[in-house]
């Protein structure tokens, strides 16, 4: 399936200086006067997108009178997905901060779920002058790559992807293991993440590499908002108090009954408590 022709709303496009397109949905900017910024960073996957992650919960940003940017990284979405690179963290820090360079973002708050939430404290920790805020779900980064590994949504995810092309029943298989409920999974949802993993290239899984970041997390100079699923099966949930215990200014929202995607499985709960961080800290 041609980019053109994905079950995706097609947003606006920016050139990196790296070459690198990507597509990117930009929703809420004001007519007159500048809107605080709020750049979406979504999660690994096949068939990842911003839209995918964030449809059920960016418009209520927008509502709240909140410019809203929703990425499509590297190797998902509508963004080009070069088989000739390597998708380690760096990489995406560069193209994250290119993204805000060729967009004239001078400080923004990044919002990131799981591999999103690990770009968000890489380009926090590389740049800190851009970032004003973070607000992270599950977020990769705390672990060695062999615990994660030894997740079941993960060994389940890279045991599917491997067999070849995933349909819609195959996504099924991989991403009822992200929600704790996951009667909250529609068609609608695995039918875009299905269309679009056939043009994701092998080199974005086999190269993936982000590392353990515990020991930098006393660095943050930016306030952190974060969530975390007590029964997420991709990220381990004693993360959560690392960041606790290394960061300077951080607080956690922990859920029971609540996997992978706290944004999608209690998306209210979410909207109101981001949107309280963002307008008083």
């Amino acid at each position: 399936m041609a980019t053109q022709d994905l079950p995706l709303p097609e947003g606006h496009y920016v050139r990196l200086a790296s070459g690198l397109r990507l597509h990117y949905l930009d929703e809420g900017k004001l007519d007159e006067g500048e809107a605080p910024v709020v750049v979406w960073l979504h999660g690994s996957g096949p068939g990842a997108s911003g839209y995918s992650n964030f449809k059920g919960n960016y418009p209520a940003f927008t509502e709240a009178g909140f410019r809203n940017l929703v990425l499509d990284l590297p190797g998902f979405g509508r963004s080009d997905k070069p088989a000739d690179v390597e998708y380690h963290l760096d990489f995406f820090v560069d193209a994250v901060n290119g993204f805000l360079s060729a967009l004239g973002i001078a400080r923004c708050t990044l919002l990131g779920n799981s591999l999103g939430g690990a770009i968000a404290l890489g380009q926090a920790l590389a740049h800190p002058q851009r970032v004003e805020r973070l607000i992270l779900m599950a977020p990769g980064g705390v672990e060695a790559r062999e615990t994660y590994f030894e997740m079941e949504g993960i060994q389940r995810m890279v045991e599917v992807f491997g067999r070849g092309p995933m349909g819609v029943e195959e996504m099924r298989e991989v991403m009822t293991l992200q929600l704790y409920d996951s009667s909250q999974l529609d068609d609608t949802l695995l039918a875009e993440r299905a269309a679009v993993a056939p043009s994701q290239p092998a080199n974005l899984f086999s190269t993936m590499m982000v590392p353990d970041m515990t020991e930098r997390l006393g660095e943050l100079t930016c306030p952190l908002l974060g969530f975390w699923g007590t029964n997420d099966r991709f990220n381990p949930v004693g993360g959560a108090q690392k960041f606790l215990d290394h960061a300077p200014e951080a607080r956690f929202v922990m859920l029971n009954r609540c996997g992978h995607w706290v944004q999608v499985e209690h998306a209210a709960l979410f909207n109101r408590t981001c949107l309280d961080f963002l307008h008083h800290g």
